[in-house]
């Protein structure tokens, strides 16, 4: 997971110069980085089904080929279309897709009583990617040009990730059909008292609302920091910072979610994310940049691996792949149209005040959903106590 994250932060921090060289908007700058979170979104559900039939080596393998010819594509192109369609198709739909929801639906399958802290530690692999990637990736920007930089990156997933796959040919034991029992079946009827598909619906939704507003600083804080004037390195450096918090965020929050479940864990992390993008329209200065770009990796980290466990709680584990496959790609496509959406505000309006208030409202929606669930969990609760004494 860690080597497949590349494909997601590398359109950030190449964003300025890919600006420059084909000299269109911020906006459309930030297209490669919204095909690339549909296509990973899109992928993700496929990639899913096909763990869930085959095992997550053969994803894996369909990804590190992905990976490798996508970043050759996307560094040979001498157009923005070009460009875009390589991030879309190969890096994100054949390639980073296969190393994030298969990896995470696989790891929730293989624990019970500490799945919170196994998904967890997996999913934190996005983030460690998050926090590495970014530096190299400026430096060899800065020293070689973002071309070179593609193919030296396509070559080295592939023969990485095609190594690694080969460890994961073990099918885990919870994916077998007689790992269902009636207590899933009991249990996984009318998830928070509603029909599936309201529930997976309202799922999907709030993976929308959440991503969109995790977007903001994710996508454009290089961009920021360069418009504030401290330069497109110290941007760099300071989402390493957010997403080498967001590594902390997940352990911690998986943890927690062992204690307390995956929806109050969603619940808790949605209103600190909403914490911490409200911290953005204050302070502008580096020092607190940097606080709160810290702060803002270690609310939101683990907000997204919470999904993987409600669905594990409340769905039967023989569609794990395909449900959490599909929850993950709202929350891409969440990432998608928050990266391309915060560009366009700031295109319309000149500067980010206004796309971190779109980003707040995005947050509040996510919260409400987050809120709604708990309630109808605890109505279940309430009505299935009620129903032996009655």
């Amino acid at each position: 997971m860690t080597v497949g994250a590349c494909g997601m932060y590398i359109v950030p921090v190449v964003l300025p110069a890919v600006q420059a060289e084909f000299g269109v908007a911020r906006a459309d700058a930030a297209l490669p980085y919204s095909l690339l979170m549909i296509g990973f979104g899109i992928g993700g559900l496929l990639m899913g089904r096909l763990a869930d039939r085959y095992g997550v080596m053969v994803p894996l393998l369909i990804g590190a080929a992905g990976l490798g010819a996508g970043f050759a594509v996307a560094g040979t192109t001498h157009s923005l279309s070009g460009f875009m369609l390589a991030h879309g198709l190969l890096i994100g739909l054949v390639g980073s897709a296969a190393m994030f929801a298969p990896l995470i639906a696989d790891t929730s399958l293989w624990w019970v009583r500490r799945r919170g802290i196994a998904v967890a530690i997996c999913a934190s692999g996005n983030y460690l990617g998050g926090a590495l990637w970014p530096p190299v990736i400026q430096h060899y920007v800065e020293q070689l040009g973002w071309r070179q930089t593609y193919f030296g990156l396509g070559l080295f997933c592939f023969l990485a990730v095609t190594a690694l796959a080969f460890f994961m040919r073990r099918r885990p034991p919870l994916a077998l059909p007689a790992a269902r029992g009636p207590a899933d079946v009991r249990r996984t009827a009318s998830p928070f008292g509603l029909k599936p598909l309201q529930a997976q619906t309202l799922l999907c939704i709030a993976g929308v609302g959440c991503c969109v507003a995790m977007s903001m600083p994710q996508v454009h804080i290089v961009a920021y920091c360069a418009d504030l004037g401290y330069g497109a390195a110290r941007g760099a450096r300071m989402l390493s910072v957010m997403l080498a918090f967001g590594v902390a965020s997940r352990l911690i929050s998986g943890a927690i979610c062992d204690r307390i479940g995956g929806l109050r864990t969603l619940l808790l992390g949605s209103a600190l994310q909403g914490v911490a993008l409200l911290l953005f329209l204050p302070f502008d200065t580096l020092v607190s940049l940097y606080v709160i770009a810290a702060l803002f990796g270690l609310f939101q980290g683990g907000i997204v691996p919470s999904y993987a466990i409600i669905i594990r709680e409340h769905f039967p584990a023989s569609e794990a792949g395909a449900r959490v496959g599909l929850v993950i790609m709202c929350t891409l496509f969440g990432m998608a149209l928050g990266g391309w959406m915060s560009g366009k505000v700031f295109d319309l309006t000149g500067s980010y005040r206004a796309a971190f208030l779109n980003g707040i409202a995005w947050n509040a929606l996510n919260l409400t959903i987050a809120f709604f669930l708990l309630y109808r969990t605890r109505l279940v609760m309430r009505r299935g106590a009620q129903a032996p004494a009655a």
